[in-house]
């Protein structure tokens, strides 16, 4: 143990105010983007692709929102010109988890 006093021993903060409450953040907006059901040229197979991303939203964030879609449905997807295409006829879960990440979601229900 060294030999020096600790200058902070002595403080309390009994007696003292409340500090101010902190908000809650808000949540964030994402902007909106749409989901669209294609078959054509896909050998009859269902592909839900969601577009329209807003500008500010990078390619990093739409391959990482991609990513978390098809986790989230069990399936296979890519993303091709800003635009991801999700294998397989499952729009609720992917309107739920766009939802969830801050999306305003329109298209195929």
């Amino acid at each position: 143990m060294s030999s020096l006093n600790n200058p902070f021993a002595a403080l309390s903060n009994q007696g003292l105010p409340a500090g101010p409450e902190i908000p809650a953040p808000k949540p964030v907006k994402l902007g909106r983007v749409i989901l669209r059901k294609e078959t054509a040229h896909r050998g009859g197979k269902t592909v839900i692709v969601v577009h329209d991303f807003a500008s500010h939203i990078t390619g990093k964030q739409i391959d990482d929102f991609a990513t978390k879609l098809k986790k989230a449905c069990g399936c296979g997807g890519t993303v091709k010109d800003r635009q991801i295409e999700i294998q397989g006829d499952q729009p609720g879960k992917i309107r739920a988890l766009l939802e969830t990440e801050g999306f305003q979601v329109a298209g195929v229900k």
